[in-house]
């Protein structure tokens, strides 16, 4: 772990904006922001051959590094957002899985704290208000309904740092669950869902805004009974979760869905667990038992994907090498979407003057070689080359 640099200049890469990618471009860092202008004699570090893109922003993560965002403890908790920081994750939301209620409440009240320091984004609840038909790694015996008042006990315990709730809409209690969310400017996620293509609509009518890693845990499309996945790619005012470990999805169906939905509708995400840069071995999500074996995580009983062990570095690879997206496009998708619908693209999701030095240096295959996150290098480049 390397220290701040007060003033540094980053020169001679591609470097992507907003605006598109500048060839032989240049970062200014002050301190822990991107500044318009350097200090005269400025150390110049040259990054020519590589990549800067902004840092990476993952809205739905339950753990890494060995730990759980949902049962670890504080300590633990920060090892997993250390994990993933080292692979270009500089902003974080900590994703529950289902659990009893007072005791997911309490943990919102510990990951609050860790939000409230900056450390995390926000809270992502993934259940306990999903379908049984599509309950995918959580615990069946634990679902329920989505009540209005239940939601809001978890926000409340959340002290105004819960982002996103994932819902069945289509259960008794998820469409009102829906408004009271979108009420109090949290998001409404649709996921582990059974819903018709119908039901869909009056979701996202009602307010619903984001897909939980499409195609996953809810109906394949059908050309009679299209089901909510040609719901939510149709409507703009949806974004679509993906992961792209090569598992979940065939790449066909992620160019489907950039395709439909377009770049600036696509949140690429990790739906991480606690073996994301740790390696195979058995694990606990929630309260099932989790094994992973080269790479991809299952439950010891059922055999059904639970979570997955992606690092962001990792998709982004993917999405450039292996998928042929255009590097600008996975740039919105992995770090200005998430930004935005998190509300916290003032600061972070796009390399521009005033906001925080959070940035991620690649090399020409697309590599990850440094990271810097609010002026500080958590992976030095030099370090990472050698």
């Amino acid at each position: 772990m390397a220290g701040r640099a007060d003033s540094t200049v980053l020169a001679g890469a591609r470097v992507v904006l907003p605006t598109g990618t500048v060839e032989d471009g240049r970062v200014i860092v002050e301190g822990t922001r991107i500044a318009g202008d350097g200090a005269e004699n400025a150390p110049v570090l040259d990054l020519s051959g590589h990549w800067i893109v902004p840092g990476f922003v993952d809205m739905h993560n339950h753990g890494g590094g060995g730990a759980s965002f949902t049962s670890g403890t504080v300590d633990e908790v920060l090892t997993g957002v250390r994990t993933h920081r080292e692979h270009g994750t500089t902003t974080l939301v900590a994703s529950t899985v289902t659990g009893e209620m007072d005791f997911l409440a309490e943990r919102a009240g510990i990951l609050s704290e860790l939000v409230e320091q900056g450390d995390l984004a926000g809270i992502h609840f993934e259940g306990p208000f999903i379908s049984p038909c599509r309950k995918g790694a959580h615990s069946e015996a634990l679902l329920r309904d989505p009540d209005p008042a239940e939601v809001r006990k978890l926000m409340d315990a959340a002290r105004g740092t819960a982002k996103m709730f994932t819902l069945a809409t289509e259960l008794p209690g998820g469409i009102d669950s829906v408004r009271l969310l979108a009420e109090h400017g949290v998001i409404a996620a649709i996921g582990h869902t059974d819903a018709t293509y119908e039901q869909t609509v009056e979701a996202i009518d009602a307010g619903a805004t984001v897909a939980t890693h499409l195609y996953n845990a809810m109906p394949a499309i059908g050309h009679r009974a299209p089901g909510p996945i040609a719901a939510l790619l149709e409507d703009e005012r949806v974004t679509v979760e993906l992961i792209n470990d090569g598992t979940h999805l065939h790449p066909a169906a992620l160019g489907l869905a950039y395709h439909h939905a377009g770049a600036e509708r696509v949140a690429l995400i990790t739906d991480a667990m606690d073996a994301a840069g740790f390696g195979d071995g058995r694990y606990q999500l929630g309260p099932l038992a989790v094994n992973v074996e080269n790479g991809v995580a299952r439950l010891v009983e059922g055999n059904s994907i639970a979570g997955s062990t992606l690092t962001l570095d990792t998709a982004f690879h993917r999405a450039v090498t292996i998928d042929r997206i255009p590097v600008e496009d996975v740039v919105r998708s992995i770090s200005a979407n998430p930004a935005r619908l998190l509300g916290v693209d003032d600061r972070v999701g796009s390399l521009e003057p005033g906001k925080d030095a959070d940035l991620v240096v690649l090399d020409a295959d697309f590599r990850l070689k440094g990271v810097m996150r609010k002026g500080e290098w958590i992976v030095r480049p030099e370090a990472a080359a050698g």
